[in-house]
């Protein structure tokens, strides 16, 4: 399989128009973009799933429903709806559409991982409403997730308290005040 290309970004998050392999940009520590959704049913619970024990960073956590990297020359937003397609795809007949996505703030964070894997992304966060949701219709990949469940707020925030959940403070607090203010 081949290595996934990725935008390398400056500091402010403009693309510098560097193009490299996924695993150079992380054991380089260079800034790139990623997405992540939270998936919501129409009983305001949120689609979260179990990163396979495979994984190289936070394997076998529970983590917000969809992340991924965006491939050189993608969009956010198109890169969220690949992502689903290929972590969660859901057999109700009908697609996700680019104009469901809700956009909530983009926000930078640095990690070391290891000593060859060092994060350093800009993060674009957005909520996806989808009503008619049920974890039998909806197929994981399992190369990434292991298992997926629908949570409410208050037991994803139990599990943030109990360090089961990759830590995405930033997205969990926005999350809670958006599911309490409708």
């Amino acid at each position: 399989m081949k290595e996934e290309l990725l935008d390398v970004l400056d500091e402010n998050g403009i693309k510098t128009g560097q193009i490299l392999p996924r695993k150079e940009v992380h054991e380089k520590g260079l800034w790139h973009r990623i997405i992540v959704v939270a998936i919501v049913n129409e009983k305001n619970e949120i689609l979260i799933q179990q990163r396979s024990h495979n994984k190289d960073k936070n394997p076998d956590m529970w983590d917000i429903s969809v992340t991924g990297h965006l491939s050189a020359g993608q969009d956010s937003l198109t890169a969220a709806t690949r992502e689903i397609s290929e972590e969660v795809s859901v057999s109700l007949g009908y697609s996700v559409e680019v104009r469901d996505f809700r956009f909530m703030f983009s926000f930078r964070k640095e990690q070391k991982v290891s000593d060859k894997h060092f994060d350093r992304q800009f993060y674009d966060f957005f909520i996806l409403r989808q009503s008619g949701l049920r974890e039998e219709n909806i197929k994981f990949q399992s190369s990434e997730v292991q298992a997926i469940k629908f949570v409410t707020i208050s037991e994803l925030n139990e599990m943030r308290e109990n360090n089961l959940l990759v830590e995405r403070d930033e997205c969990y607090d926005a999350l809670s005040e958006y599911l309490f203010r409708i």
